[in-house]
């Protein structure tokens, strides 16, 4: 089921709901958990997803998360995080983006960081003066 707005490339691993996890659990690309995991899950620019059946507690530091399954822990996510319902986060998440859509669940606390700056870090901020040296013609 593909829900509005989520945007997912295709799956590179997928963990059935007959399985479960115990441990750290590193990977690339996106991966659709439906199964029990328990630990840490880590990607640097990975997308997790956690299906309406998973049922998660971990410490999770992804590029972006996606959750419509149960999930108790920490996520810190690079781009961004989406709670669909059924879904429920029990815990703490932090990342430039979050929605929760009607019917989602979160109880815990929620921080807003910056996107990691790139070039704009040069740029004057809007209404700010830039002063220009004078060049005098010899």
């Amino acid at each position: 089921m593909r829900k509005k707005g989520v945007k997912t490339d295709s799956i590179s691993t997928f963990v059935g709901p007959d399985a479960g996890i115990e441990g750290v659990l590193t990977f690339q690309g996106t991966i659709r958990l439906d199964g029990t995991v328990k630990g840490k899950i880590t990607s640097g620019d990975g997308t997790l997803i956690v299906g309406e059946q998973a049922v998660v507690d971990a410490e999770i530091a992804v590029g972006s998360a996606i959750v419509m399954g149960r999930l108790t822990g920490t996520i810190a996510a690079r781009d961004r995080i989406e709670l669909y319902p059924p879904g429920r986060i029990a815990g703490d998440i932090q990342a430039p983006v979050i929605t929760i859509e009607e019917g989602g669940l979160f109880n815990g606390r929620c921080t807003m960081t910056p996107r990691p700056e790139t070039a704009q870090k040069d740029r004057p901020l809007p209404g700010k003066t830039v002063s220009v040296p004078k060049t005098t013609a010899n």
